[in-house]
């Protein structure tokens, strides 16, 4: 069973950084493709970065290009998204998220398992 737990969250000033970081408690991690997803206040979730099992391939939204890094540790069942620069408007949700397809990484539809979210706030 997957069970995906965000940590991390937080309130940082513009500019500041924040690394978030998303646990599997199930056996079979590294099966996945894992995502991390964002939604703002009356925003559709919307993608934000997402890596093969063997991080062979690694996919950002552009508004983060850059700024983001997405990252997984598969003998600690962990997934990292290290957020730099940020901006107000990366306020939001984040959610990581893992998909058994692997061939969808920017989809949120085609993701099967959830976590509940950890909050972001970066104030101007």
């Amino acid at each position: 069973q997957v069970q995906l737990v965000e940590s991390g969250g937080g309130l940082v000033p513009a500019g500041g950084s924040l690394r978030l970081s998303c646990t599997d408690s199930g056996q079979h991690f590294t099966s996945y493709l894992m995502g991390w997803f964002r939604q703002a206040p009356g925003k559709e979730r919307e993608f934000v970065a997402a890596i093969t099992w063997n991080s062979a391939r690694i996919y950002y939204i552009d508004s983060v290009r850059g700024r983001f890094t997405i990252s997984r540790d598969n003998a600690k069942n962990t997934v990292y998204l290290q957020m730099s620069s940020l901006k107000p408007e990366d306020t939001a949700v984040y959610y990581c998220a893992a998909q058994e397809d692997s061939r969808w990484p920017r989809n949120k539809a085609e993701y099967d398992y959830w976590g509940q979210g950890t909050q972001v706030t970066v104030s101007s």
